[in-house]
C-alpha cells in the first residue's frame, strides 16, 4: 500500500474523538497540543478525560456515536471496538472525513505514526500498520541520533530562514546559503565529541602573529570549527591551522578601507551560530581588547546565541617582547594604560593631561599613522619630549619592525605598515636596562634604532 505522508495543521479545526477510555485517552492529548478544538462522543468517559471536559478543553457528549456528529468535522479517531469504529468508519468516508481507527487497519485512512519529537522538527515513522511495535523500535534509536538540542536549532534555523527571506538576493544564493546553514555539524545530535558544543560561537584571540603564541584552548578550538571568520590582518601560517573542512570568510577592515561592515558581521555570527555551527570569530592579538568584542557579544546575546570568550595574547604583550621591555616595573611606575587611537564618531578624545600625569607605561594601539599628532597632544599636556617610546609594528612576525625613539622625535620618523603599536613611559628604555633612580614618564633616551 502506498501512503501519501504529510503533517496537517489542527489549530483551531474540529476533530472528532469517538471512545473515550484508555486507548481514546492516549490520543487525545496530542489533539490537544497540536491546538484541535476536540469533541469527545462516549457514554464513559476516564476521570482524565472527564477532568479535561470539566476544565472545558474538550466537548464530552455522554452518549453513543450518531451519524450527525461528524458534520464539519476536518479528522475522526475511533478508540472503539471493531463493530462500531466500522459504522464510524463507513459513515465518515460518504462524507469525506478522514478516519483513523485504533489498531483498526481495515477502518482506516490514515495511521498514528510512531513520532520523534524536537520542537518544531518531527519524524514519523510508519510501517502501514503492519508493525507499530518496529516503529516505536526506529523511533528509540532516532531519538538517540536527533538529541533535544535540534529543538533550538530549528527554531533559530526559521529566524534566519525569515531574515535571509526578508533581504534581497539572488535566490539561487540564499537558497544554497540556507542548504550550507543547514548542514549538520560534525558531532552534533547526540554523537558529540568531548568539548564540542553545537551552535556555539567562539571569540577566539589568535595572538600578535607568531602561531606559536596561539593558546592551547585557542588551537583545539579552532580545530573543532565549522565556520572562521576572522580578521584581515592574521598571518598566512594561522591561518593554516584552519580545518580544510571549514568554511572561511575573511571580515577584517584595515584603516580607512570599508570591507565587510560590524553590522554584517554580527549577522553572519548569529546566522551560522543560529543553525547550529561552531564558529570561531578569530581576531589578532586579544579580542576583548580594542576588538569589538562587546558589540558582537551585544549581537550573540539578543539573538540567544550561546558564545564563549578564549583571551589571547594582546599586542602590547607582544609589542614589549619584541622590544626587549616588561610592561611594568614595580621599581618605576605603578601604572599601565592600553588606550587607541581609534575611536567611535562622537566618543571624545583621551584626557592627555591625566595620561600624563599618571606614570609608567602606556600602550596605543592601533595608532594608524598618526604617531606625530598623538606625540604633539602628549606634549602639549605636559609630557616632556625627552619621554622614551617604541614603535612596534608586526611584532612577534618574520617582518617585525622595532624603533627606539622619544615623543619629540617621533614625528619626523618614517611611518610603519600595520599593525603597529606605540609604547610610550617608563620601561620603554634602553632594551633590557632600567633606571631605577628616574620614575615614571622621567627615564630618557636619545636615540633612534630600528630592527629587524
Amino acid at each position: 500500500m502506498s501512503l501519501f505522508p504529510i503533517f496537517v495543521k489542527l489549530e483551531g479545526r474540529p476533530v472528532l474523538l469517538v471512545g473515550a477510555g484508555p486507548v481514546g485517552e492516549s490520543k487525545v492529548g496530542g489533539l490537544l497540543s497540536a491546538g484541535a478544538v476536540v469533541t469527545v462522543v462516549a457514554p464513559q468517559a476516564t476521570p482524565s478525560i472527564q477532568k479535561l471536559a470539566a476544565e472545558g478543553k474538550v466537548d464530552w457528549q455522554r452518549r453513543e456515536f450518531a451519524p450527525g456528529d461528524l458534520q464539519g468535522m476536518t479528522l475522526v479517531v475511533a478508540a472503539v471496538p471493531k463493530h462500531i469504529a466500522r459504522s464510524v468508519y463507513l459513515e465518515a468516508r460518504t462524507r469525506g472525513v478522514l478516519v483513523n481507527s485504533v489498531d483498526d487497519i481495515d477502518n482506516c485512512d490514515f495511521y498514528y505514526p510512531a513520532v520523534v519529537n524536537r520542537g518544531d522538527l518531527q519524524i514519523a515513522i510508519s510501517t502501514a500498520g503492519h508493525s507499530p511495535s518496529l516503529a516505536q523500535h526506529i523511533r528509540i534509536e532516532l531519538e538517540r541520533q536527533f538529541g533535544p538540542e535540534y529543538a533550538q536549532w530549528v527554531e533559530q534555523l526559521g529566524a534566519a530562514r525569515r531574515d535571509l527571506f526578508a533581504t534581497e538576493m539572488d535566490p539561487e544564493a540564499r537558497t544554497q546559503q540556507l542548504h550550507e546553514m543547514a548542514r549538520r555539524p560534525e558531532g552534533f545530535g547526540g554523537q558529540a565529541e568531548p568539548g564540542v558544543r553545537a551552535g556555539m560561537v567562539y571569540l577566539v584571540g589568535a595572538g600578535p602573529g607568531d602561531p606559536e603564541l596561539l593558546t592551547l584552548k585557542a588551537l583545539r578550538i579552532l580545530g573543532q570549527a565549522d565556520v572562521v571568520l576572522h580578521d584581515d590582518l592574521l598571518t598566512p601560517e594561522i591561518l593554516e591551522l584552519i580545518p580544510s573542512s571549514a568554511r572561511v570568510e575573511c571580515v577584517g577592515k584595515r584603516h580607512n578601507e570599508r570591507q565587510v561592515t560590524q553590522q554584517e558581521i554580527n549577522r553572519r555570527l548569529c546566522a551560522y551560530g543560529a543553525a547550529g555551527q561552531t564558529v570561531v570569530r578569530l581576531k589578532g592579538g586579544d579580542g576583548a581588547v580594542f576588538g569589538r568584542a562587546s558589540e558582537e557579544m551585544d549581537a550573540l546575546r539578543a539573538a540567544g546565541i550561546s558564545f564563549a570568550i578564549v583571551p589571547g595574547v594582546t599586542a602590547a604583550s607582544g609589542a614589549a617582547a619584541a622590544a626587549g621591555v616588561s610592561l611594568t616595573d614595580r621599581r618605576l611606575g605603578s601604572a599601565l594604560v592600553f588606550l587607541t587611537a581609534q575611536r567611535c564618531k562622537g566618543n571624545p578624545p583621551p584626557n592627555w593631561k591625566a595620561v600624563a600625569e599618571l606614570g609608567g607605561t602606556v600602550a596605543i594601539y592601533m595608532p594608524g599613522g598618526h604617531e606625530g599628532e598623538l606625540a604633539g597632544q602628549l606634549v602639549a599636556a605636559g609630557l616632556a619630549a625627552d619621554t622614551p617610546c617604541f614603535v612596534v609594528a608586526s611584532a612577534s612576525r618574520k617582518e617585525e619592525q622595532v624603533v627606539e625613539t622619544t615623543i619629540g622625535e617621533l614625528p619626523g620618523l618614517p611611518k610603519l605598515p600595520a599593525p603597529a603599536l606605540l609604547l610610550i613611559g617608563a620601561v620603554a628604555g634602553p632594551r633590557g636596562q632600567a633606571s631605577v633612580g628616574e620614575v615614571g614618564f622621567a627615564q630618557k633616551v636619545n636615540k633612534t634604532r630600528r630592527s629587524h
